[in-house]
């Protein structure tokens, strides 16, 4: 389980407590500038913090960077890096340093992952030649690898900040199969993300926040609950039923 006990950061998030199950997907919502990044910068231990992070048995706010890389992996909202790697290149830093290259389960992952984000016909393109969707992809892949549970028996959290933004609707579906693939080999999935449709359909929980405070926390339908939203976004919204799917509307 990730337990989080009355984590702040400065001003930019007040005190706030949740937990997320292994194998659960967790959103964090809100608008521009709520204190979304920061949480989960937070939270993945590199943004400096008071209170408490544990993941499993692993205190967070004590533990050195090797320790959190074998049980957590977190992909920011970054630039591409300033050197110049092929794309297999780039994948093979994220294998865990317990795995060799040319193990037969490294190569299983790299298959599968590839396929799962459909970058297999890039693998010996430079990433400067990328776009920024395939390179989003790529990052995606490099990320997972690092805490794939065939490979990394210590992996517990995967921390996502908006990865949707780049993609577009085809390659975001694909986005959404490789989080739901990571939930069901076990690993908790905590995401900022900005489309509330998709946390709708896709997220387990959610978190609701608004300048830094948390204003709702639990199951997705309790949290984005039409009042509430048009409360915070400061937008009429309006939930609607299509198909027997759920979707919310606004003005």
């Amino acid at each position: 389980m990730i337990q989080i006990n009355s984590i702040k950061v400065e001003s930019r998030v007040l005190p706030l407590s949740f937990e997320c199950q292994f194998g659960e997907i967790l959103h964090v919502v809100g608008p521009n500038g709520s204190g979304k990044s920061t949480l989960l910068s937070a939270v993945a231990g590199v943004l400096p913090f008071t209170g408490e992070v544990s993941i499993d048995s692993l205190d967070v706010g004590s533990a050195s960077l090797d320790e959190l890389a074998q049980c957590r992996a977190y992909l920011s909202q970054s630039a591409r890096p300033a050197f110049n790697l092929a794309v297999f290149q780039y994948l093979a830093l994220s294998v865990p340093k317990c795995c060799k290259l040319d193990d037969e389960k490294v190569q299983d992952a790299l298959e599968t992952l590839t396929k799962l984000v459909n970058i297999e016909d890039k693998l010996h393109r430079s990433i400067h030649h990328l776009s920024g969707g395939e390179w989003q992809r790529v990052r995606l892949a490099a990320i997972c690898l690092q805490v794939w549970p065939s490979l990394n028996p210590h992996a517990k959290l995967l921390i996502l900040d908006e990865p949707g933004a780049p993609l577009d609707i085809g390659q975001e579906a694909l986005l959404y199969q490789l989080i739901d693939e990571v939930a069901r080999q076990g690993l908790c999935v905590i995401m900022a993300n900005h489309d509330l449709n998709r946390t709708l359909r896709h997220a387990d929980s959610a978190i609701l926040l608004n300048n830094g405070i948390m204003q709702k926390v639990g199951h997705v339908e309790e949290v984005l609950e039409p009042s509430l939203l048009s409360e915070v976004f400061q937008t009429r919204v309006r939930k609607a039923e299509i198909e027997s799917q759920s979707y919310l509307l606004f003005d």
